[in-house]
């Protein structure tokens, strides 16, 4: 088991991410769902916990096998996908991923966000007192991102929101950044195989790391489109989404397993990382 704490500040307040997050994540998994692969939306209802009241629930299927790299996709069949189940009782959320084929792997995220620059050392201290993590900070402005995921018009030491005219972010800009906010996210990855676990759980937690800045340097970078939304708006957007995502990644899903059923012996190479 490895364990690490991301802190990821943002130039919003808490309750602007609630909707910048959700716009997000449709947005981006719409962009990112291809050829058969990408996030299938199973369920999005909502949810109620007895501890933490009012919520959302969600189930997906994230389809990812051509973006395994060559030593994980020698094990795994053609059509490979990981279950993601979130809970998500804003600002405290909970995601879980699984895959069946691999049932000693598993990934477990819990995230709090608050109004402050990342300076709370205590906000999961209740829960995992005596847990040993390393706690990672993560510039959206300033961390490098794989190139295969750089646009121009995402890069924030350029950007400049034209509606709330936040930005451009400067060196240091989280000490001088009003509104702030920070999403505290523990994240624990399993993989409970002698001889693999070590590497599979750091390559996992650095495609973590690469999709958290990815994902929160494109919220930011999409401000302007969805600051004026309200939550009700969203959610309409949210299932806009998620059924043109659903018929992009189900069709062509059908299309292979009719076409070229699945083999482990039929695998194509490419070392490249996704959501």
């Amino acid at each position: 088991m490895l364990m690490k704490e991301y802190r990821i500040c943002m130039p919003l307040t808490v309750e602007e991410y609630r909707i910048g997050q959700l716009y997000m994540i449709s947005k981006h998994s719409h962009e990112q769902s291809d050829r058969g692969e990408g996030v299938e939306v199973v369920q999005n209802k909502p949810y109620e916990d007895p501890a933490h009241g009012q919520g959302q629930f969600t189930e997906k299927r994230v389809y990812l096998n051509s973006k395994l790299p060559s030593w994980a996709r020698a094990v795994v069949p053609k059509i490979f996908y990981v279950t993601e189940k979130a809970w998500n009782y804003y600002p405290y959320t909970i995601t879980e991923y699984t895959c069946s084929f691999l049932p000693k792997f598993s990934i477990h995220i819990e995230t709090k966000y608050e109004d402050n620059k990342g300076c709370n050392d205590n906000i999961f201290d209740t829960e995992l007192k005596d847990q040993e993590r390393e706690v990672c900070f993560v510039d959206i402005a300033y961390d490098e991102i794989p190139e295969r995921y750089y646009k121009e018009s995402e890069d924030l030491r350029y950007f400049k929101s034209g509606k709330t005219s936040r930005g451009i972010l400067q060196e240091g800009w989280r000490e001088t950044q009003d509104p702030i906010m920070c999403s505290y996210k523990l994240v624990t990855v399993k993989f409970e195989v002698w001889g693999l676990q070590t590497r599979v759980e750091q390559f996992v937690h650095k495609v973590i790391r690469d999709v958290l800045l990815l994902g929160h340097r494109q919220a930011f970078a999409w401000v302007d489109e969805w600051i004026d939304m309200t939550l009700d708006d969203v959610r309409d957007y949210e299932r806009q989404m998620h059924e043109k995502t659903n018929i992009k990644v189900c069709h062509e899903q059908q299309e292979q397993s009719t076409t070229n059923p699945s083999s482990l012996d039929d695998i194509e190479i490419d070392d490249s990382a996704s959501t």
